[in-house]
């Protein structure tokens, strides 16, 4: 079967057309914002990518297409999909497709929530691979350990990333609800997606749609801290639940806790320590904890969840550090909405003491340029002893409402501007962490260029002029 991939270059189409390419098919794919990880993931993959969305692609590398499947990103006008439905050809969403060819066979783990979703499914992945089960997986984000963000494997499990965005143009559900899993995590729930959900309320009648689609027999591991999934579940749940919290940390009870320091029980009993552990802050031990509780329901012990973690490497944009150049540390996160920022933010500073911290931030997710969360911006910054905001296309004043931060705040709608500011800012020692959901305008590499120069200069000796 040949699929032609709309919005191929997007973290969830790009983790199918790797599936679909596993599993025999030929694969073509077209998508108007090209930037790595995924481009270069494609790129290895052999799939041929075009550059916009031309209605005449479905004379030429589409024209033996078998089938469409179109990305949640495309919308009525575009040319190419526009020119699909007029010709009648086959089109189908991407979590449709995914459902039916490929989840109908297996034991399907998902993890959903407003935060954490890619890295907690990194991490089940990883610890029922580590277990020998050959989970098929699909993650919102490059695994370093994997080295890819999905495979297909011949294992009964398959682990995903179950995304509370909507499905496609011509559906308008949550895209979780195709999934049909049979363990499922609720990691958190608040408010983001302004531009297709007008309220909280709305996500929440979603989350209920996923723990409806849940078999009796199956079970949800849910955050027993978070009121907004409690409501959630009290609109009626039919399945296994456990619930996981932070030890010391309101909630609604919990199956399991984690204590500061790692350590793990189950009912009241001792199950072992989370250390080591490469990832930072206590938002990533409680994604572990998910994800032992989760890979628990498919028979994998609870040490062996440990062992599994102690060797896991991280996710790409996640805290990944992307160089130090002259003693300066430079990160790159996917944190876009202000609970992610100041959880990003806290666990570095857990992490790094006294040392300053550089927090350069892109508010690029629709949520933020309507600014939605714009009142809550400046408190999730307070971990950071320099502001750096992008200010650019947005539709409320940057600089007014991160003013409570006062001469740490540095605004600029430039962005080699701002990147110079942020070089002129750095000094040994430093951790500067670039947040932002898409590509930043390439920011990682022309700071870390700028600094190298910087750090050349200044050890290239002095000439004397006699």
């Amino acid at each position: 079967m040949h699929l032609h991939i709309l919005g191929i270059c997007g973290t969830f189409m790009g983790g199918l057309a790797a599936i679909a390419r596993e599993a025999g098919h030929t694969v073509t794919g077209c998508d108007a914002n090209v930037y790595p990880p995924m481009s270069e993931q494609l790129s290895a993959l052999g799939i041929e990518l075009i550059e916009g969305y031309e209605a005449a692609q479905l004379d030429k590398v589409a024209r033996n297409a078998d089938v469409f499947v179109v990305g949640n990103a495309i919308t009525r006008g575009n040319p190419l999909l526009e020119s699909i439905l007029d010709s009648g050809r086959p089109y189908t969403s991407g979590p449709q497709w995914l459902s039916e060819t490929v989840l109908r066979e297996k034991w399907v783990l998902a993890v959903a929530g407003t935060h954490g979703k890619t890295t907690t499914t990194a991490l089940l992945a990883w610890i029922l691979d580590q277990a020998g089960l050959d989970p098929g997986f699909l993650i919102g984000g490059v695994a370093l350990d994997f080295g890819v963000s999905a495979r297909l494997a011949d294992g009964p499990f398959f682990v995903i990333e179950a995304d509370e965005y909507d499905t496609a143009f011509s559906d308008k559900r949550s895209k979780f609800v195709h999934y049909r899993p049979r363990t499922a995590i609720l990691n958190n729930l608040e408010y983001d997606h302004a531009d297709i959900f007008p309220d909280l309320a709305a996500i929440e009648t979603q989350f209920h749609h996923l723990v409806r689609t849940i078999p009796r027999r199956g079970r949800l591991i849910v955050n027993g801290s978070d009121d907004n999934l409690r409501r959630v579940l009290a609109r009626g749940c039919w399945s296994e639940t456990e619930r996981f919290r932070a030890a010391g940390v309101p909630g609604t009870g919990a199956d399991w806790t984690i204590a500061a320091d790692g350590a793990i029980k189950l009912g009241g009993a001792a199950q072992g320590t989370l250390s080591p552990f490469v990832l930072g802050g206590r938002h990533n031990q409680l994604n572990a904890l998910a994800a032992i509780a989760a890979a628990r329901h498919v028979s994998v012990p609870v040490r062996e969840s440990l062992a599994a973690l102690a060797a896991f490497r991280g996710v790409k944009r996640r805290m990944e550090l992307r160089g130090t150049i002259g003693g300066i540390a430079i990160y790159d996160d996917f944190a876009h909405h202000p609970t992610a920022i100041a959880a990003t933010l806290e666990g570095l500073r857990h992490e790094v003491g006294k040392a300053r911290i550089l927090a350069v931030l892109e508010p690029r997710s629709t949520t933020m340029k309507r600014g939605t969360m714009k009142d809550a911006l400046a408190g999730s910054l307070e971990a950071a002893d320099l502001v750096f905001c992008y200010a650019a296309n947005l539709s409320w004043d940057a600089a007014a409402w991160l003013q409570p931060l006062g001469e740490r705040v540095h605004t600029n709608a430039d962005l080699d501007a701002l990147t110079d500011a942020i070089a002129a800012a750095a000094r040994p020692g430093d951790h500067i962490v670039i947040m932002s959901n898409g590509a930043f305008g390439g920011i990682h590499d022309k700071l870390l260029a700028q600094l190298a120069n910087a750090s050349r200069n200044r050890s290239a000796p002095s000439r004397g002029t006699g």
